[in-house]
C-alpha cells in the first residue's frame, strides 16, 4: 500500500479562491491561486496539518485544541477564550463538550448550544449518574460517526424534533438505572443500553449470541438501518423488490424471535444472509445488510481519505491499482464490492499480523451481493433526490468520508 500524491489523484483550480474557508488543504494556507485535492478530504490539525481522529479534541501530534465543523468536515483550532473562527464568525464548542465529550462546533446564531448530532439525542442518563455519563461518552462517539457517514452518503435526517417519526435516539444504561433497556428501533427513535459500551459486557453478549463482530458504532448502523427502511422504501416497486430479496416483513416478528432463539439459523443460512442474526425475520435481514453497506463504505471511504492504494505490482491478478474512492455513488456496486473484496484482504491480513482477528469475519456470498445492491441503488436514489431539492435546513453540505 502507498499514499499518493495530490498529482496523482488529481486536483482542480481551488473553487473558493485562497483564504476562503471552504478551501482547507496545505498548499491554500501558503499559496494564492492554488490547487487542492477534490477526491477527498482528510480530517487534519489546523495547528502542525497532521492527521486527526474524528473525535478529537487535541490533535494527537502537537495536542492543539480542536473543533469539528460538521457542514465542511473540517477540523478549527480552538482559542484560549474557547471560540473557532468559522467563515470570520466565531464558533464555540458544543455545550455537552464536558459532559458528553462532544467536538463538534455550534454556530451561536443557530439557536442552540447543542449540536446537530447531540440534539438527536432524545434521552440521557441525569446529569448526577456520572457512571453512566462516562458511558455515554463513548457511545455520542459512535454516534457522530454515524452522522457523518449518513450525511455523507446523502441520506435524509429528519430529527425527532419536527415531529413523530424523526430520527432521535434514547441512550439509558440498564446498570446505573437499575431497569431492563429494551433496545431497538421503534418509529424513529433507537433505543440504546449504554452498557453495552463495556467491553467486557458486549463481548459477552457477542459470544453468548454468536456473532463474529459487535461494537457500539456496528449496533447503530444496525439500528439505524431499520429507520432507513421505513424512510426508504415507500413506493410499491421499491416495496415489492424488497420483499422479494429480504422476506415479507408482515410476518410476526414475535414468532421470529421465538422460532429463532429456539432453533437457532438454517444450516445453509450463509448462502443467502450476511449474519445468522439476519435469518431471523426480513426486518433483521434488511437491517443486517443495510449496516454491513455501512461498514463497506465507511472503510473504503477512510482508505480513500488517507491516501491508500494497492499497488498492483504486489496485488497478482490485477492489471490496475486497487484505488479506493471516497463516494461510490454514481459507481457499479461490482466496483464497490471488487474494491471491498481486495481491501477487505488486506486489512484482515494487517489485523492477523498483529495477533487479532479479522477485521470483516464476512462471506459476501452472489446472493449477499444482490441484497447489498439493493441497498447501493436504494442509498444512491435518496441522496440524489437530497441533493436535487437542495440543502437540508441546517446547511450540511456532501463530501466525502473520513476516518
Amino acid at each position: 500500500m502507498h499514499a499518493p500524491s495530490s498529482r496523482d489523484r488529481g486536483s482542480v483550480v481551488c473553487p473558493a479562491g485562497c483564504g476562503a474557508s471552504k478551501c482547507r488543504c496545505l498548499a491554500c494556507e501558503q499559496l494564492r491561486g492554488c490547487h487542492y485535492v477534490e477526491s477527498v478530504k482528510t480530517p487534519r490539525c489546523p495547528h502542525c496539518r497532521s492527521f486527526a481522529y474524528l473525535d478529537s479534541t487535541q490533535c494527537p501530534s502537537c495536542a492543539g485544541a480542536l473543533g469539528y465543523e460538521l457542514g465542511s468536515r473540517t477540523f478549527f483550532a480552538i482559542s484560549d477564550d474557547g471560540a473557532a473562527e468559522v467563515d470570520g464568525t466565531p464558533w464555540y464548542l458544543c455545550s455537552n463538550s464536558k459532559d458528553w465529550g462532544c467536538n463538534w462546533l455550534v454556530d451561536p446564531e443557530a439557536g442552540s448550544g447543542r449540536c446537530f448530532s447531540c440534539r438527536l439525542t432524545r434521552t440521557g442518563p441525569d446529569s448526577d449518574n456520572t457512571i453512566a455519563l462516562e458511558k455515554l461518552a463513548s457511545t455520542e462517539v459512535a454516534k457522530r460517526r454515524l452522522i457523518v457517514q449518513l450525511l455523507d452518503l446523502g441520506l435524509p435526517i429528519r430529527p425527532w424534533t419536527e415531529g413523530p417519526g424523526g430520527l432521535g435516539f434514547d441512550l439509558t444504561s440498564s446498570l446505573t438505572d437499575g431497569t431492563p433497556v429494551r433496545i431497538g428501533h421503534a418509529n424513529g427513535i433507537i433505543t440504546i443500553d449504554l452498557a453495552e459500551s463495556l467491553d467486557a459486557r458486549r463481548e459477552a453478549l457477542r459470544v453468548k449470541l454468536g456473532e463474529p463482530y459487535r461494537t457500539m458504532l456496528g449496533h447503530l448502523r444496525h439500528e439505524v438501518g431499520h429507520y432507513f427502511q421505513m424512510v426508504l422504501v415507500q413506493d410499491d416497486d421499491t416495496l415489492t423488490r424488497c420483499r422479494e430479496l429480504f422476506g415479507d416483513e408482515r410476518a410476526s416478528y414475535q414468532d421470529a424471535i421465538k422460532r429463532h432463539y429456539k432453533f437457532g439459523a438454517p444450516a445453509d443460512w450463509h448462502v443467502a444472509h450476511i449474519s445468522e442474526y439476519a435469518t431471523m425475520h426480513p426486518w433483521e435481514d434488511f437491517a443486517e445488510t443495510f449496516a454491513h453497506y455501512l461498514h463497506i463504505t465507511g472503510t473504503l471511504g477512510t482508505a480513500a481519505a488517507t491516501g491508500l492504494q494497492l499497488d498492483a505490482s504486489v496485488v497478482a491478478a490485477r492489471d490496475e491499482d486497487v484505488v479506493p474512492l471516497s463516494s461510490y455513488q454514481g459507481e457499479s456496486i461490482q466496483r464497490l464490492l471488487s474494491d471491498w473484496a481486495w481491501f477487505s484482504r488486506v486489512f484482515n491480513r494487517v489485523n492477523r499480523s498483529m495477533g487479532m482477528g479479522d477485521l470483516y469475519p464476512f462471506e459476501l456470498t452472489p446472493r449477499v451481493g444482490v441484497k447489498l445492491a439493493f441497498m447501493h441503488r436504494l442509498i444512491s436514489s435518496a441522496a440524489a433526490i437530497r441533493m436535487a431539492s437542495a440543502s437540508d435546513a441546517d446547511g450540511l453540505v456532501l463530501v466525502s468520508p473520513e476516518g
